[in-house]
């Protein structure tokens, strides 16, 4: 079987967690978002008073950060490969990875760029920011104004790689889940 890859991806606080959680509760196999464990691994493993919006303050090497999350993203679709399922659900995809470095004014090399293009989502779903239920925590550390801009960054990262962007409405999570399920292509 082919299994239908779905990306919901977004800037931070916009909800896309609270849709994969969903999802899987009405019984859709979800790939979970990676990076919140990351950077609380990280903020623990030093001592410092410095806040930022960028997690890589918290690490020792920022390319080996973005390394693994990488890998942590391809291993995500590759294991979607081997599912004998119509749907899967991806809480961020691999080009997430390569905007969030294009926003914070890092470098990556062709393997980054090899990644995205050689494992290929079959539909992105943007969840836009949303001021009126953005909540700041200990892993989401951008401001709203930043989360925009993250937005815009995450949506031409997807059409550079030649996705269109669905964007789903603001609405309640039920709406939102009823939005992406009526609209996903058929394979």
């Amino acid at each position: 079987m082919n299994t239908k890859k779905v990306v919901i991806t977004g800037a931070p606080g916009t909800g896309k967690t609270s849709l994969i959680n969903r999802l899987e509760d009405k019984g859709f196999y979800c790939f979970h978002e990676i990076i919140r464990d990351m950077t609380s691994k990280a903020r623990n493993n030093i001592k410092s008073d410095v806040v930022g919006s960028n997690p890589l303050v918290f690490v020792k090497d920022a390319r080996q950060f973005n390394k693994d999350l990488l890998y942590a993203r391809t291993q995500h679709f590759k294991k979607s490969l081997d599912l004998d399922i119509a749907i899967s659900f991806f809480d961020r995809g691999i080009p997430d990875v390569l905007a969030y470095m294009d926003f914070f004014g890092q470098d990556y090399n062709e393997d980054f760029i090899a990644a995205c293009e050689n494992n290929r989502y079959d539909e992105i779903y943007i969840v836009p920011p949303w001021k009126e239920i953005y909540v700041s925590d200990n892993e989401r550390l951008e401001s709203f104004d930043e989360a925009e801009e993250i937005h815009e960054v995450l949506m031409g990262t997807y059409t550079r790689f030649g996705y269109k962007p669905i964007t789903v409405p603001k609405n309640t999570v039920e709406e939102r889940i009823s939005f992406v399920l009526s609209t996903l292509n058929p394979i």
